[in-house]
C-alpha cells in the first residue's frame, strides 16, 4: 500500500446502526458487473446537485479543504494528479449522517460508497448524499478496491471486529468511541492497526471543539496562570430511552466519557486516581438495572500527575437544553466556557434580562463545528502523514478513566489507576497472548512533556493560534 502522502485518500464512514458481518449484497465489483439497482446511483451532470453543503468552518485544524490539494503528486490509484479523499459510508444512522455532512464541507471530500444492514436507509443517504454505491454489508465497504481509509461510527460491539478487518485491508481508521467494550479487545485492535502500519484515530469530539480548544489554550500558554483546578459540566436535555442505558455500560462510559477525556486533554497529565459517585435522581425506570447503569446522574473527581484536580459534574436531564461548560481556575485568573445558542439575540424587559433562546438541546447541533474539525484532522493527518490528532491510546485511556469511575462509585472509594487488572491480549494470527498493563500501554510513547505539548499545539491549530 502506498504512502498516504502519494496515494488517492478514500476515507470510510462505519455508521450507527451499522453491524459487522450483516449479510448483504456481493462485493462492489460483482455489483458493478450485475449493474445491481441496489450498488449505484447514477451520476448526474451537477455532482452536487441537491446537497446541503456547509461553508467551509472559519476555524482551522491545521487544514483547510484547499490545503488538500497535493498539486502536481501522483496516485497508485486512478491515476488522479491531485489527493482526493473518496468517502464510503457503512451504516446510514444519525451520526453517519453527521459526518457525511461535516465531510460536504471540504471540497477534496467525495464520498464513494455507503452501506447499512436495512438497505432503504443506505439508498436513502446515497440519493441525498451523491454517493455513487451502497450496499447491504459492512464487508462491501471494508473490502472496497478503492478505499485508503475507513470511517468507523457503527454500534459499539462492531468497532474491534471492523478495525481489526480494516487493519487487515490495510486501511486508515477514524473510529466513533468507543474503540472497543472492554480493555482486552481495545488493546488488540490498537496493534492491529499497529502491526499493519495504519492509522488510527478516536472520534472524542470535544477536543476540536473552538471553545474547549480556547480553555486548553488559556492553560497551557500561562495566561491563566499555573492552573489550580478544572470544572466540567456535561448535562443533557433528557434522559435517553432505557434500551438505550441497558447494556451500554452506564452514565460513566455512555456519557461521561467525553469530560473524563476532557479533563485529561485540559490538564495535559496523565490521571492518577479517581473517585466517583452516582444516583438515581431523574429516571427511576432505570433503578433496576445493573452498577452504573442505575445512574442518571454523578459526580467525578479526578487526580493527576501533575498534583492537579478536576471536577466533573453529569446529568442526563437539564430542562433548560444541552449544557456544556468548562472552567479553569488558575494563579492569575479564570477563563470559562458559555453554553452555545442558536443566536446571539438577546432579550430586555421589565421583568428579564437574557438570551432570546435557549442553548441547543441537541449535541448534534452544539457541535457541529467540533465535527467538522475533528473530520478536517483525520483528513490532515492522513494527507501530510502526521500522527493521528486522537489517537487509540487517548481512546483506551478515557475507557480505563471511565471504568474507573463506575469501580469508585459502586465501592464508594478512591481508586487508583493502578488497581486496573492486567488484560490478556491475544494475536489470532499466531495464537499467541501476552499479559499487558493497560495503563502503561496507554501511555506508551509519550512523556508527560510530549503530551501536553502535543495537546496544546493541537489546541492552538484549531482556532489558528499556530504556523502549521
Amino acid at each position: 500500500m502506498a504512502t498516504a502522502g502519494s496515494i488517492v485518500l478514500s476515507l470510510l464512514l462505519v455508521t450507527s446502526s451499522n453491524a459487522f458481518l450483516t449479510p448483504g449484497i456481493a462485493r462492489t465489483n460483482a455489483l458493478r458487473q450485475s449493474g445491481s439497482k441496489l450498488s449505484q446511483i447514477p451520476s448526474t451532470s451537477n455532482p452536487v446537485a441537491g446537497l446541503k453543503h456547509l461553508e467551509p468552518s472559519s476555524f482551522v485544524s491545521g487544514v483547510s479543504c484547499s490545503a488538500l490539494r497535493g498539486e502536481g503528486s501522483g496516485s497508485s490509484r486512478g491515476g488522479l494528479s491531485m489527493k482526493v479523499i473518496n468517502v464510503g459510508v457503512i451504516g446510514a444512522g444519525r451520526i453517519g449522517l453527521v459526518h457525511l455532512e461535516a465531510l460536504s464541507s471540504c471540497a477534496n471530500a467525495k464520498p464513494l460508497i455507503i452501506s447499512n444492514p436495512t438497505v432503504s436507509k443506505a439508498e436513502a443517504a446515497a440519493a441525498k448524499y451523491n454517493v455513487a454505491e451502497f450496499s447491504s454489508d459492512a464487508k462491501d465497504v471494508i473490502n472496497h478496491p478503492d478505499v485508503d481509509a475507513v470511517w468507523i461510527c457503527s454500534p459499539s460491539q462492531f468497532h474491534a471486529d471492523q478495525i481489526k478487518a480494516c487493519a487487515a485491508q490495510g486501511k486508515h481508521v477514524f473510529c466513533e468511541k468507543p474503540i472497543a467494550t472492554d480493555v482486552p479487545e481495545t488493546i488488540e485492535a490498537i496493534n492491529a492497526c499497529k502491526e499493519n502500519n495504519v492509522k488510527l484515530m478516536t472520534a472524542l469530539q470535544r477536543r476540536f471543539d473552538p471553545n474547549f480548544a480556547r480553555v486548553k489554550i488559556a492553560i497551557a500558554d500561562g495566561e491563566v496562570g499555573e492552573v489550580i483546578q478544572v470544572k466540567l459540566t456535561s448535562r443533557d436535555p433528557s434522559p435517553p430511552p432505557v434500551e438505550y442505558v441497558r447494556g451500554g455500560g452506564g452514565i460513566f462510559k455512555d456519557m461521561a466519557v467525553h469530560d473524563l477525556d476532557m479533563s485529561r486533554f485540559l490538564m495535559g497529565s496523565e490521571p492518577t486516581r479517581i473517585l466517583a459517585q452516582g444516583s438515581c435522581q431523574i429516571d427511576h425506570a432505570i433503578d433496576t438495572l445493573d452498577g452504573p447503569e442505575a445512574f442518571d446522574t454523578a459526580m467525578i473527581m479526578v487526580e493527576f500527575e501533575s498534583g492537579k484536580t478536576a471536577v466533573i459534574d453529569v446529568c442526563r436531564q437539564a430542562p433548560y437544553g444541552y449544557d456544556q461548560r468548562a472552567e479553569a481556575l488558575g494563579k492569575k485568573g479564570m477563563i470559562q466556557t458559555d453554553n452555545m445558542y442558536p443566536n446571539t439575540a438577546r432579550v430586555y424587559l421589565k421583568g428579564f434580562t437574557g438570551n432570546a433562546d435557549m442553548p441547543y438541546d441537541f449535541f448534534m447541533s452544539r457541535y457541529k463545528e467540533a465535527y467538522i474539525q475533528e473530520t478536517l484532522a483525520f483528513c490532515d493527518c492522513l494527507v501530510n502523514d502526521k500522527p493521528s490528532p486522537c489517537s487509540g491510546e487517548d481512546g483506551l485511556m478515557a475507557l480505563i478513566m471511565a471504568i474507573a469511575a463506575g469501580k469508585s462509585a459502586e465501592e464508594k472509594r478512591w481508586v487508583s489507576f493502578d488497581e486496573i487488572p492486567e488484560a490478556s491480549v491475544c494475536d489470532p494470527t499466531d495464537n499467541h497472548c501476552d499479559i499487558v498493563n493497560p495503563i502503561e500501554y496507554a501511555k506508551h510513547g509519550e512523556t508527560p512533556a510530549e503530551l501536553e505539548n502535543s495537546f496544546f499545539q493541537r489546541a492552538k491549530e484549531l482556532l489558528g493560534m499556530a504556523k502549521v
